[in-house]
């Protein structure tokens, strides 16, 4: 059984990290605003499914590493906040996007499901929050630690459909204001490095449970 101080926190933290900008959300949002939302909901579909393979890995991976090495935990833990920081810097000092893109070529259901998995797959944002982020809230007292990981898991997949389906909407249903000065300003690129850092920090500072 979760506890429910963990789970809440742990529900904020996801819901966080799945807010920012990367490079699922700009996956749905570049097929919502060119195809509209089926589209967009049959790229949020691909990224879930990518994302359960993440799942298990961390159900494995992390409660070995979890009940055994605490060494071995500190390393994952400084890479993954490190990768995050990095992220954020990287994002603070990015490039401005060039304006007047040509918009992606239209593309079949199935495919835009595929490339959702593999983007999901390959997206380290989802890695280093299981790696890094993630144990923070397993508690080896509480019972089984691969069933804590697993539920965390899905947990983590079910609020990413949620939050990636609510871009897909509003990607579909703003698509002219997506294009707009503001968003192509340097005030979503501040918010998303910032938001970046605080996370790997935060992560640095996390303890290996006991």
């Amino acid at each position: 059984m979760l506890n429910s101080t963990l789970l809440l926190g742990f529900i904020a933290a996801s819901l966080v990290v799945l807010m920012i900008p990367g490079p699922g959300v700009l996956y749905v949002v570049a097929r919502s605003a060119a195809q509209g939302y089926l589209a967009g909901f049959a790229s949020v579909l691909g990224l879930s499914a990518g994302a359960l393979l993440h799942v298990v890995a961390a159900a494995i991976g992390l409660s070995a590493l979890l009940l055994t090495s605490a060494t071995a935990f500190g390393i994952v833990k400084a890479i993954g906040a490190g990768y995050l920081i990095y992220l954020g810097i990287r994002t603070l000092f990015a490039k401005r996007p060039t304006a007047n893109m040509k918009p992606p070529p239209r593309l079949t259901l199935y495919r835009l499901f595929m490339d959702g998995v593999v983007i999901s797959i390959f997206n380290p944002k989802i890695a280093v929050f299981f790696l890094a982020f993630l144990p923070q809230f397993v508690d080896p007292a509480l019972g089984a630690v691969t069933e804590q990981v697993l539920l965390l898991g899905l947990l983590y997949v079910g609020l990413a459909l949620l939050t990636d389906g609510t871009y897909a909407l509003l990607a579909g249903s703003l698509r002219h204001w997506l294009s707009g000065p503001v968003m192509q300003g340097p005030l979503p690129r501040y918010l998303s490095g910032g938001i970046y850092i605080g996370l790997g920090v935060k992560a640095a500072l996390t303890d290996r449970p006991h």
